[in-house]
């Protein structure tokens, strides 16, 4: 059976799709966090009420450039995961696995915000839509394909919570800019 995307399109569509999870994000973050700081300090302990307003709490201008840093990683391993595919001299499958993961995992958190807050977050609706139904058609398409095997995939896993750092860094420049 022919599939109707091919593997380097679906690779090359991960961009497209965070950017797009993204623009939600920043269209809304500025103006949810005003208008809902008084629901996370009562659904939160006092102290991680605190960091979690500490840490979102930025301008929709100074968000865009925490995504833009984000991107850099973002399509930096959709290159390397590119020439992965065509046998190239860049080629590395691992960190797009990665940040694939991590991007497929983050759509969980957004829907868990979601029902603990009660609220509709910034994210949630292209996390339902978009990244989980995009996510498991780029799985099964680079299994089947055999540009990942299963023992990648677990292998990376661990890794994904060292995007941690590197969001959070990317959250301290947006708000330096």
């Amino acid at each position: 059976m022919e599939q109707w995307l091919d593997v380097q399109t679906l690779i090359w569509l991960f961009p497209i799709m965070f950017i797009l999870h993204d623009f939600e994000e920043i269209i809304m973050v500025e103006k949810w966090m005003k208008q809902n700081s008084d629901v996370i300090y009562e659904r939160l302990p006092r102290k991680i009420a605190d960091r979690v307003i500490k840490q979102f709490s930025m301008t929709t201008a100074q968000f865009a450039v925490a995504v833009l840093v984000i991107f850099l990683f973002v399509a930096s391993s959709t290159i390397m995961a590119n020439q992965f595919v065509i046998q190239g001299s860049l080629g590395n499958i691992h960190i797009f696995t990665i940040i694939t993961l991590t991007f497929f995992l983050h759509s969980f958190i957004h829907i868990g915000q979601s029902i603990f807050l009660r609220s509709i977050t910034p994210g949630l609706l292209t996390s339902m839509i978009i990244i989980i139904p995009y996510s498991l058609v780029l799985y099964k398409a680079l299994l089947l394909n055999e540009v990942l095997t299963w023992k990648i995939f677990f292998a990376c896993l661990p890794f994904v919570f060292l995007i941690i750092p590197i969001a959070l860094l990317a959250h301290w420049i947006g708000k330096k800019v």
